[in-house]
């Protein structure tokens, strides 16, 4: 394939994101209950999450056993201050409080985390209606005490929403040929510190 073509197709994915762009800022919604979710510090709302910001945006997360889950997640925690300068900003997963934030410590993530527990909200609000399980996010506006979910979208390999899949194409690279891990690290064949009380 040329680079001609190459560049003509990414001028009309450029206008096609353009032209959703559109379709979602005059995208209507649809109702939504005010869910009840778990945190460390005890019961909240998806109201409550909102803080004091009219739009939310709730970042769908498998938990901790999903490596791309945390692939997205290590993404967008970079983003989280741009993010959150436009809207509120939650990641939820079906981990317990306790599991999500030491998984959050380690990863160094500074979302707003609540956990549905495996509960009703994913059931009713999975970015991919009726897959329950799944990876996205929604976008939430509310007026008083209605809420209104607006927008949503999937994530999954070649997305526009992970930074790695355009680049991982440069290389010919795709979900296919490319898994992310936890951790990249490998462990030299010496250790020059003498390798004693190593954690497997």
């Amino acid at each position: 394939m040329s680079i001609q073509k190459i560049a003509e197709l990414e001028r009309q994915i450029v206008a096609l994101t353009e032209e959703v762009g559109a379709l979602r800022k005059a995208a209507v919604g649809e109702p939504a209950r005010n869910h009840v979710f778990s945190t460390l510090g005890g019961e909240t709302t998806l109201l409550d999450l909102f803080g004091e910001r009219d739009q939310l945006l709730v970042i769908q997360n498998m938990g901790q056993g999903c490596r791309y889950c945390t692939l997205w997640a290590d993404g967008l925690n970079g983003l989280l201050p741009h993010l959150e300068s436009a809207f509120a900003v939650a990641l939820v997963s079906k981990d317990a409080p306790t599991t999500q934030r030491r998984f959050a410590n380690e990863r160094g993530w500074r979302f707003q985390l609540v956990s549905h527990g495996d509960g009703d909200y994913m059931r009713e609000e999975a970015a991919w209606k009726g897959e329950g399980q799944s990876a996205g996010a929604v976008l939430y506006e509310r007026d008083g005490d209605a809420i209104t979910r607006k927008n949503a979208c999937v994530f999954g390999p070649g997305d526009l929403y992970c930074a790695m899949w355009p680049l991982l194409a440069l290389a010919g690279l795709d979900g296919d040929t490319w898994t992310p891990q936890y951790a990249y690290w490998k462990r030299p064949a010496k250790l020059d510190d003498g390798g004693l009380n190593l954690a497997e």
